[in-house]
């Protein structure tokens, strides 16, 4: 049955995802900028940060994978709450095992429960964002996913005051922990009490272990590989300018280290403006249209970077390939999610192959680097943006869904 509210209950509804996305990008960009601080206290080698980072990407995939046996288990109410008190519980413990009982085993138990939080809730708030997006008939998933990003500029720059100031790692991942607590308590009250089978017709709703068993039907569904192509180009490309872009203005380009980081900041800003305003352009011109001209301009923004003969050049592919990059990953989401009452395992299965690519990818490149260099190891991914815009058609809105349809003028069939 269709989910109806009033208009001031979807506003508050929308109103807790938005802090909801800027919550797990908080989470995350709290434990990104201390890491240097973590590393010196614990007396830890990179190759033990690469196994704390590998921990946090092991238990943030099967977070992903288990959502929708969550979702369909307790619904998306109480799903996100206990998400993000784990994540949040988890952001916390990697302070005490820092500072207050220094212990590698300790930072480790608090990184998986911080990757399984963030990798659950990431699936539900999407899956939720979708659902919005069928009650508001507009796209604004990429401006969900934009609230992440300012999630993380914050988190980011409160890890810079914090570590500048000399305040440990325990009292801010504390802190931190407190301020996502407040966000899940707050926007617990404004979020629909609906489940997965919501939005089923009367009759068919059935037990969660039946429906469990059908959500793992999605990993069978041609649509749900193609839209996780669309989604692992992009990811490979969004991962890729965040751990490579600033040493491949480096090191490709013999720039200072300030300017490289220039660069990532270049990138950055131009994803997260497109994202802010993507929705309109989507609306306009469909899901399909609007993946096909961004993957053509981020290829395109990568080819001039890698190839570009002077740094102002550097810098106008490093935006290009921002913008073109910003919107595969909410497109392909809010398509997996069209069909409300499966949306919960196509989001959980398309974001899985997505998220391999984005914690998996940057590595690969990393070691492929040393045997042909980075920037010729950049075009790997020119590679893979171009397929994510040869599967765009997968996004096309199934059967009864508007959003993302685009005007009938502009959205042309495959």
């Amino acid at each position: 049955m269709e989910l109806v509210l009033t208009r001031p209950q979807l506003v508050r509804w929308r109103t807790a995802v938005f802090a909801i996305f800027l919550a797990s990008g908080l989470s995350i960009a709290t434990w990104a900028s201390r890491v240097p601080a973590i590393k010196s206290a614990l007396g830890v080698d990179n190759v033990e940060i690469g196994f704390l980072l590998l921990g946090a990407g092991v238990a943030s995939i099967l977070g992903l994978s288990l959502a929708s046996a969550v979702l369909a288990r307790f619904g998306a109410k109480r799903g996100m709450l206990g998400a993000m008190i784990t994540f949040a519980v988890g952001v916390a413990i990697v302070g005490v095992g820092t500072d207050a009982v220094p212990s590698y085993a300790i930072v480790l138990l608090g990184l998986c429960l911080f990757g399984f939080g963030n990798g659950a809730v990431d699936v539900m708030m999407n899956v939720d964002g979708a659902a919005i997006e069928k009650q508001s008939n507009k796209t604004i998933l990429p401006l969900f996913h934009a609230f992440f990003s300012f999630g993380t500029v914050i988190g980011a720059g409160v890890g810079a005051l914090a570590a500048a100031a000399g305040i440990n790692v325990l009292a801010h991942t504390v802190t931190m922990a407190v301020v996502v607590l407040a966000i899940a308590l707050a926007t617990y009250p404004a979020v629909p009490a609906r489940d997965i089978a919501e939005d089923t017709e009367p009759g068919e709703k059935a037990g969660w272990r039946e429906r469990l068993h059908t959500n793992l039907s999605a990993w069978r569904e041609p649509r749900t590989y193609a839209l996780g192509v669309i989604m692992l180009g992009m990811a490979f490309a969004e991962g890729g300018a965040n751990d490579w872009l600033a040493l491949g203005v480096v090191e490709g380009h013999g720039a200072t280290e300030a300017v490289g980081a220039a660069g990532l900041t270049v990138f950055s800003v131009s994803m997260t403006v497109v994202r802010v305003l993507g929705g309109p352009l989507v609306d306009r011109f469909g899901r399909v249209n609007t993946l096909r001209i961004l993957a053509v301009t981020a290829a395109v923004g990568l080819l001039l970077f890698i190839l570009a003969p002077n740094l102002p050049l550097v810098f106008v592919g490093a935006a290009l390939w921002g913008a073109g990059a910003s919107l595969g990953f909410p497109l392909g989401m809010s398509a997996a999610a069209d069909d409300p009452a499966r949306a919960a395992a196509r989001v959980s299965a398309a974001a899985t192959i997505g998220y391999v690519a984005f914690l998996c990818g940057p590595p690969l490149l990393g070691f492929i680097s040393e045997q042909i260099g980075l920037l010729n190891t950049l075009f790997i991914l020119v590679a893979l943006i171009v397929a994510s815009g040869i599967a765009s058609p997968a996004a096309r809105p199934i059967a009864g869904s508007t959003v993302g349809a685009g005007h009938p003028h502009h959205e042309t069939s495959a």
